[in-house]
């Protein structure tokens, strides 16, 4: 399935980084498909690896070393330059859509790297490549969520297996904007899961600083930590989380009022001076495309969604991972499909979410029949001491 899903992309996909990488990840998925019909134990864990290869390695270098990407990235590493000589990620008058940035200040982190081997030696330069930092930040991410959950889940095998699919490789190889975002969500939910507010604070601070479509995690989080901390908690990592948004945005609300708003708020909606490219057929597109009316009907439609996963964190808050991750889930699903401008790509974020939640709370491989067996009987065996023997 994963193959005959990358092939479709060179067929009929009109961003060369796209056609890039469905030819690779095509390659890749059979190639591992025939490795994990193999007889041998190792069949399964090389299969793993090949599709790893094939979807995230080989495209990623490939674009990398040749500069495709989608526009975003050329956007993030713009946000970085722009951070170190103006302190603020946007600029003032946008000339093009290409020159707007839709993305909160926290952002611009990953375009930093590019901004100091901007005029460096040129091998050198790959390595400001946004896409490297973004994927190494989600990679942490999971990595630290993982340790914070106490290694549970079904192992390494299978987390390679999750980056190594389509809804991770694909972005990872052409993008990567939208993961560090969903690796600090994972991250923020595994912290609130194990009764660690401010940590979880911290996370939602800095995925709140990135993209503003992460808000809605704090909402779940809270009540998360709610359930599982008390009230005290709830507060704690909401402040934290609330206080750390507001010092990573201020300065540039402070020194760029206007184009934060106009680029970070109305261009996304559909009501900024540029058409936002993100124009995929969802409802909430659909509707503003009907005028005003339609605009304000897909908006109310959003904001009451809002309200009904807000209430149903209330009546019902999540009492673990699981529950949290998938009531995060559906916020996003809900305002990916009613915003008045998106992407399907979007909605790749609520799928991963929920899939890492299950794989992380996911018990342990269960010990082989015979190791049981040998163990229940040392357990009936009698112990024998000084004159029994």
């Amino acid at each position: 399935m994963a193959a005959v899903w990358a092939a479709a992309f060179p067929v009929v996909s009109s961003l060369g980084p796209h056609r890039v990488w469905g030819a690779s990840a095509c390659v890749g998925y059979l190639c591992a498909a025939v490795a994990v019909l193999s007889r041998r134990s190792l069949g399964r864990a090389v299969s793993v690896w090949i599709a790893g290869i094939g979807a995230v390695l080989v495209p990623l270098v490939v674009l990398v070393l040749t500069g495709g990407a989608q526009s975003e990235v050329g956007v993030v590493e713009r946000a970085g330059l722009l951070t170190v000589r103006q302190g603020t990620p946007y600029l003032a008058d946008p000339q093009a859509v290409v020159e707007v940035t839709p993305y909160l200040p926290g952002m611009a982190l990953f375009g930093l790297p590019g901004a100091v081997v901007a005029d460096g030696w040129e091998p050198l330069r790959y390595l400001g490549d946004a896409r490297l930092w973004c994927a190494a930040a989600f990679l942490g991410c999971l990595w630290a969520a993982g340790r914070v959950l106490g290694g549970r889940g079904t192992g390494q095998l299978v987390g390679a297996a999750l980056i190594a699919s389509p809804v991770v490789a694909l972005p990872l190889a052409v993008s990567g904007v939208d993961l560090p975002l969903t690796g600090l969500l994972c991250l923020a939910l595994a912290l609130a899961a194990r009764h660690r507010p401010v940590a979880a604070g911290l996370a939602l601070a800095l995925a709140c600083s990135l993209k503003w479509t992460a808000w809605p995690a704090l909402a779940v989080v809270a009540a998360l930590l709610a359930h599982r901390a008390g009230l005290g908690a709830a507060v704690r990592g909401t402040g934290v989380a609330v206080a750390g948004t507001v010092l990573a945005v201020l300065p540039s609300a402070l020194l760029a009022p206007g184009p934060l708003v106009e680029q970070v708020f109305a261009f996304p909606t559909g009501r900024g001076e540029w058409e936002t490219p993100a124009a995929s057929p969802l409802p909430g597109r659909l509707l503003a495309d009907l005028g005003p009316f339609g605009w304000y009907t897909a908006m109310t439609l959003l904001a009451a969604g809002g309200v009904a996963v807000a209430v149903s964190l209330w009546v019902r808050p999540p009492a673990g991972l699981v529950p949290a991750a998938d009531r995060l889930a559906v916020g996003l699903c809900t305002a990916f499909l009613l915003a008045p401008a998106g992407r399907f790509g979007y909605l790749a974020l609520p799928v991963l979410l929920s899939v890492w939640a299950r794989l992380a709370e996911a018990p342990s491989r269960v010990a082989p029949a015979r190791s049981r067996v040998v163990a229940a009987r040392s357990a009936a065996r009698p112990v024998l001491v000084g004159g029994d023997r």
